[in-house]
This record gives structure tokens, C-alpha cells and sequence, in this order.
């Protein structure tokens, strides 16, 4: 393994801060070198630690970084992801925060980790993500990319409507609270909580998902990751919220956006027994039996 490693955290909380010490101080006796960026601005612990480098976005790291660690939970995993997506670096999760399905690897096992990612002990998934298009240049950028779910919500009390069309055929008018379009890394994210199937990380099937719909037959649907998924929201309301993973804007009625699997793919690092099926296992509590 190459000697120079990049992390990424935010909002420096307690736990966060024992994390990157704990992370750090293990890096230093590989003799790794470090570079730090603390996304949220007012983190100064780190500003004297002669141990890191610290920078400003990915045009400031050097070209032999073999590796991003993204330091907190899935919230500061997703942002890392969205910074570094077009330096196709790899992205480990040392996870300082709650759930812990991207940042998996806990910071209890963090010694151990690195001891495996310096030896090369660990294996790469390469995950899809989605990209959002719209006339209206929704987000501001051409297209925006997700690596978990873009959504459709209403934007008050009123039930919407979303006609939906897969590569141009006609799917359904849904009329519920919103639509989500998950990918497979986001089958484990708000697609879960309301209910959708769980994919492999390694999948690349999109997943089409109502919430609350206000018909019991509406299931959900999974498709080929090739498929362009058109959505039309009307209704009631005179506007709606889109989401992009964390961003989110309103958008008026009646605004056509097109959905579809990005050309950018996210590598993410896996170790052993912090693998995808462990993560379900222990996050989910599958097998738990509460008479033991």
C-alpha cells in the first residue's frame, strides 16, 4: 500500500475528535503520511498537530493518495463521497456516528483496520450512483449525482401526484407523499425505512418506491440500471421538494426530470468483517433472539 492517505470529517463532536486521534496516531505509527480537511469550518483541534497536512478540496491533495477515509457517520460519508467522486480514489468509513451502513467500520476496530488496509487485506466495491436532469436546471449544475436516492416529496399537508415513465413507457401515477429512486447503496438508506427491498452494494438495479401511497396495491418496483426514469409531479400543490441525497429544492409542478444511472462510479473499501452481509447481520440485528 502507497504511503499517503487523505481523511475527511465533520463536525468535530467528542467521539468524533477520539476517533481521528485514535486514527491518526495509528496512520503515524505506519508511517503513513496524512492529510486532514475538516469540512465543517470552526474545527481548530487540528490546526497545530504537525502529524497532518491539512487541506482545502481534492486540487490540493497530492497524486499519490491511494485512499480517502471518511471520519463520522453515513451523513459524512455521503458529503466525502460527493467531494471526491471524480478523483476515483477509493473511500473507507470509520464510523463515529449512529447506524453505520457506509461508514462501517467501527471505531472500536480501528487498529485492526488499518493494519489490513496497509497490507492490502481489503477488497473494492465499485457502486453505482444516479444523476438528476432537468430543463429547469434543478440543482444548479446540468445534473446532480446522488449515491443513495433522489426523491419527490410534498411540500405541504396536500398528497401529490408523480406520473412516472421507465425509457419512455407509461409506469403509474402515484399519488402518495412522494416517489423515492433509490440505487443499490441507497436500498439500506430511506428506501429501507419505508419498506423497500434490500440490494448488494454491487448491484446495479435502480429501485422505484412511493411513500405512504394512497393505494394498497402499489408495490415497489425494481429496474434494469440502464433505465431512464422520467418523473412528472402535479397535484393540489403548486410545488414540490426534490431531494438529492441531502440537497433539496422546491420545484414547481408539473417539472419534468429525468432520472437515470450516472456515468461515475464510487469506490468504496471493504474489510474483512465489516463486509456488507456482516453490516446487515449486526445493524439489523438479524438472528438476535431477546429470551438470550
Amino acid at each position: 500500500m502507497d504511503k499517503t492517505i487523505a481523511l475527511y470529517s465533520k463536525g468535530l463532536t467528542e467521539k468524533t475528535t477520539a476517533g481521528l486521534m485514535k486514527l491518526i496516531d495509528a496512520l503515524c505509527d505506519r508511517g503513513i503520511t496524512i492529510y486532514l480537511n475538516i469540512m465543517d469550518p470552526g474545527g481548530h483541534h487540528f490546526d497545530n498537530d504537525q502529524r497532518v497536512i491539512l487541506f482545502g478540496d481534492l486540487n490540493d491533495l497530492p497524486s499519490d493518495v491511494c485512499m480517502i477515509l471518511s471520519v463520522g457517520g453515513d451523513g459524512t460519508f455521503l458529503e466525502t463521497a460527493m467531494r471526491v467522486r471524480t478523483a476515483g480514489i477509493p473511500v473507507a468509513g470509520i464510523n463515529t456516528g449512529r447506524l453505520g451502513f457506509l461508514a462501517n467500520i467501527p471505531d472500536d476496530d480501528i487498529g485492526r483496520s488499518i493494519d489490513l488496509l496497509c497490507d492490502g487485506n481489503y477488497e473494492l466495491i465499485s457502486r453505482s450512483m444516479l444523476e438528476i436532469a432537468s430543463p429547469e436546471n434543478l440543482f444548479g449544475n446540468g445534473t446532480e449525482i446522488a449515491l443513495n436516492e433522489v426523491t419527490v416529496q410534498k411540500a405541504d399537508q396536500s398528497m401529490i401526484t408523480i406520473t412516472v415513465k421507465v425509457d419512455g413507457i407509461f409506469l403509474n401515477t402515484y399519488r402518495a407523499d412522494g416517489l423515492i429512486v433509490s440505487s443499490a447503496t441507497g436500498s439500506t438508506a430511506y428506501n429501507l425505512s419505508v419498506g423497500g427491498p434490500i440490494l448488494s452494494p454491487t448491484d446495479d438495479s435502480i429501485i422505484i418506491i412511493p411513500m405512504s401511497p394512497h393505494n394498497l396495491t402499489v408495490r415497489p418496483i425494481i429496474v434494469t440500471g440502464s433505465s431512464v426514469i422520467t418523473l412528472e409531479p402535479g397535484g393540489r400543490s403548486s410545488n414540490c421538494l426534490v431531494t438529492c441525497d441531502s440537497k433539496a429544492v422546491r420545484v414547481p409542478a408539473g417539472t419534468v426530470m429525468e432520472v437515470r444511472q450516472s456515468a461515475s462510479r464510487l469506490l468504496t473499501v471493504t474489510t474483512a468483517g465489516n463486509d456488507f452481509f456482516s453490516t446487515l447481520r449486526n445493524k439489523l440485528m438479524w438472528g438476535a433472539d431477546p429470551r438470550n
